[in-house]
């Protein structure tokens, strides 16, 4: 049967990621739950890890809705197979956007068979076109032009994070490279993954606001992570404090 189909959620409820989760049934379709998602924000800056073949996407996020998501990922990820999600107030909005590459439009709540039968169509597409989502294309040659190749990368990368679309995909196109290429190569020269890099580039700036009082939403968007929770998860993890912690601890240095 091959390797298994790789499928990711991407929903702001995670109730409604729970349930679409415990409805599905992976083994019966050859298919593996990768990963999930509470915002397109999020998704964007996880999908390289993922590498999905499948993305489950509701329409109704805030900061990067589900549409908004699908023109990104749709450039930077061909053969990617989208399936949007949409309460009925919003089906016809939905329908109205055939310029994406969109497999099937579900209306929430969703059933198992439904699911189901979206889920065997997709499998057969894949197995019919018999490729898998091209996450490694347009791979480069090691040559001299690339010698310095990762600090012109580095500095791309300091000089544009605030940009909440940045991520792996984009940085190896924008370079010419493919990105497991670039990510085992920015891996070995920096001894950090590109995800951490990135993460810590934004971080570093959000604690200098931090430390100024800068209210959180601000500074979340600031660094490019406009998604506040998404953004609270990262900082929580980075400076080992949330960020409300902080300011007050920054406050009684003071």
């Amino acid at each position: 049967m091959g390797d298994r189909y790789k499928v990711m959620i991407i929903d702001d409820e995670q109730s409604a990621r729970n349930l679409l989760k415990g409805l599905i049934n992976w083994d019966s379709l050859n298919m593996e739950f990768v990963g999930e998602a509470a915002s397109g924000i999020e998704a964007i800056n996880v999908i390289d890890d993922m590498r999905p073949d499948i993305v489950f996407v509701d329409i109704s996020m805030p900061f990067m809705n589900g549409i908004e998501f699908t023109e990104t990922a749709s450039e930077r990820y061909p053969g990617l197979i989208f399936i949007i999600m949409t309460a009925i107030d919003q089906f016809e909005y939905a329908r109205k956007c055939v310029s994406l590459p969109v497999f099937e439009y579900m209306l929430k709540p969703m059933v198992r068979a439904e699911i189901n039968e979206v889920l065997e169509k997709a499998k057969n597409k894949l197995e019919k076109e018999g490729e898998r989502v091209d996450y490694d294309r347009g791979e480069a040659e090691t040559d001299s032009s690339e010698e310095n190749s990762m600090d012109r990368i580095k500095n791309y990368i300091e000089n544009n994070y605030k940009d909440s679309k940045l991520n792996l995909a984009f940085i190896a196109g924008e370079f010419g490279f493919s990105a497991s290429y670039l990510s085992r190569r920015f891996k070995q020269e920096t001894g950090k993954n590109f995800v951490e890099y990135l993460t810590e580039c934004r971080m570093e700036h959000a604690i200098s606001l931090a430390s100024k009082g800068t209210k959180m939403f601000i500074t979340s968007s600031e660094v490019g992570i406009p998604d506040p929770n998404y953004f609270g998860r990262c900082f929580k993890k980075y400076a080992g404090m949330s960020y409300s912690d902080y300011i007050q601890n920054a406050n009684k240095a003071n």
